[in-house]
């Protein structure tokens, strides 16, 4: 169990690292619309449409730092299950 959960911690950083590098890696905040520049045809005069686009910025990387750090600090928590062997060689006592 407790591998199992350092291993999910892992892989959801390194998922979000991943996304957050794919799409641009912005710095700024998460953005799920970007400005993008037009040309009127007829006048010539440049004008500001916005595009819906998903952009993950630091906030983002952030949040998914945070859930592998809590399923991280968890896995530390966890105690796996006993399985019943008994140790290899006998203790002694130390009085007989």
């Amino acid at each position: 169990m407790q591998n199992s959960l350092r291993l999910l911690a892992a892989i959801v950083l390194l998922a979000a690292v991943g996304i957050w590098a794919a799409t641009g890696a912005s710095r700024g905040w998460t953005k799920t619309s970007v400005p993008k520049k037009t040309l009127d045809e007829v006048t010539g005069i440049e004008g500001v449409t916005y595009e819906k686009k998903f952009v993950p910025g630091l906030d983002f990387l952030a949040a998914a730092v945070f859930g592998a750090g809590i399923l991280a600090a968890t896995s530390l928590l966890v105690r796996d299950k006993k399985t019943g062997k008994q140790p290899s060689t006998p203790v002694e006592s130390i009085h007989p």
